[in-house]
């Protein structure tokens, strides 16, 4: 029997989501909710699925659900479908706050549901085999740059866009940060900022860069080893490796693993998988 799944949200992540579950084969896309009819509509036609204005509705017709509304409401939309006992993938980030997060954690343990969290260079770096390199590196910089957009302004440029480079510094990174220290500049404008941060562990560094108002799209990091560097270019899809570790070199050839050529329908396809299996996500509630 195939999973019911549905998206909440009708905007443009919504949309993406929603085409990865039609696409998937192991769950039947029922339905798209949204509190602007109109927008649940035009979601749902695509699909042909229902629209969803009523949450309780929407969520009693449902087994699994991401949730990609816009990220102030992530928390209260993940805790209506967990304590509705629905499976939640919840898009960056899980919620606002440490509280609010921790309550979803418990609620999904209660209640022996998946939570998983949408943070995708996290399949990206394990299927590069990053993760697997026994040795820790002494210095990482990224940059996650980009023009002003609607989109993601209810939050903070660091909960919007430096989140993923957070996330895949504390996995490559063991231990505590010893030292934060952060610059923000401000544009007139919603959340128009730009930050910068340094985060000193004990014998590692990360200097990140993350903006929303920088003239042209760049996405980039490197991290660099006793062995050498990894340089990877997000935008051009490239990766650089001087290090002794064999590494994936490509995003998108033929024989790429799912995880590097569409790593938004490998998490999806993911999140079925424990669903159906029971398994515990790469990418958990915790996390």
């Amino acid at each position: 029997m195939s999973i019911r799944a549905g998206v909440m949200g009708a905007g443009v992540f919504g949309g993406y989501h929603a085409n990865k579950y039609a696409e998937a084969g192991t769950a039947d896309l029922v339905g798209v909710f949204d509190l602007d009819a109109e927008r649940a509509a035009a979601q749902a036609e695509k699909h042909g699925c229902t629209p969803f204005t009523d949450l309780d509705a929407f969520l009693q017709a449902v087994d699994a659900v991401t949730v990609a509304a816009p990220a102030k409401t992530h928390g209260s939309l993940a805790r209506a479908a967990l304590e509705a006992g629905v499976h939640a993938l919840v898009e960056k980030p899980i919620a606002l706050d440490l509280a609010e997060a921790d309550a979803l954690v418990a609620l999904a343990a209660e209640n022996n549901l998946v939570l998983q969290v949408g943070h995708q260079e996290r399949y990206v770096f394990e299927a590069f085999g990053v993760l697997n390199r026994p040795v820790r590196p002494s210095r990482i910089e990224s940059r996650r740059l980009g023009p002003y957009s609607e989109r993601g302004t209810d939050v903070s440029v660091v909960l919007d866009l430096m989140i993923h480079d957070l996330d895949m510094a504390r996995q490559l990174v063991d231990g505590e940060p010893q030292h934060v220290a952060a610059t923000r500049t401000l544009q007139p404008g919603p959340h128009s900022d730009r930050t910068e941060a340094r985060i000193d562990f004990d014998g590692s560094t990360v200097v990140l860069e993350a903006s929303r108002i920088h003239d042209a799209r760049e996405r980039d990091m490197r991290i660099v080893y006793p062995d050498g560097e990894i340089r990877i270019d997000f935008m051009n899809r490239e990766i650089t490796n001087t290090t002794q570790t064999p590494l994936a070199r490509d995003f998108a050839s033929d024989d790429a693993p799912l995880a590097l050529k569409d790593p938004l329908a490998y998490g999806t396809q993911s999140f079925l998988a424990c669903v159906a299996d029971g398994r515990t996500p790469l990418v958990t509630g915790e996390a």
